[in-house]
């Protein structure tokens, strides 16, 4: 959505998974392509994510992600003809330390049923 190379920043935004990729390997694979290439290739400092702080999915994603909260910006935009708080998370470089090997085995093929569910949530992988 936006990004900053003189800064290292890169943000993602307005997003829509459908339903026929929401809770799918897919969108984390695509989450994780992402951040590897802005830390990774990049060299990126930051990596944010900001959504409409009544979209109560979206910041639950973020968070399933890796991605830290940091706030709201309270009547940040207007959209739609309507005041919009902002909630903001961001995944920094220190943080891609924790969040790349989660993600990385949270993807490998062992971790899924032959139905393809997951044996183990993302989140476990982050925990020491």
């Amino acid at each position: 959505m936006r990004m900053d190379p003189p800064m290292g920043v890169a943000e993602i935004g307005n997003i829509h998974w459908g339903p026929l990729i929401q809770q799918k390997p897919a969108t984390t694979e695509a989450l994780y392509l992402t951040a590897l290439y802005l830390f990774d290739a990049l060299g990126y400092r930051r990596f944010e994510w900001k959504c409409n702080n009544a979209n109560e999915p979206s910041k639950r994603a973020a968070l399933r992600y890796g991605f830290v909260f940091e706030g709201v910006f309270r009547k940040h935009l207007v959209a739609k003809g309507q005041n919009r708080d902002t909630a903001w998370y961001a995944m920094t470089d220190d943080d891609w330390k924790v969040a790349k090997p989660a993600f990385e085995a949270w993807l490998d093929p062992g971790n899924f049923e032959a139905d393809g569910r997951q044996i183990k949530r993302l989140e476990e992988f982050r925990k020491p």
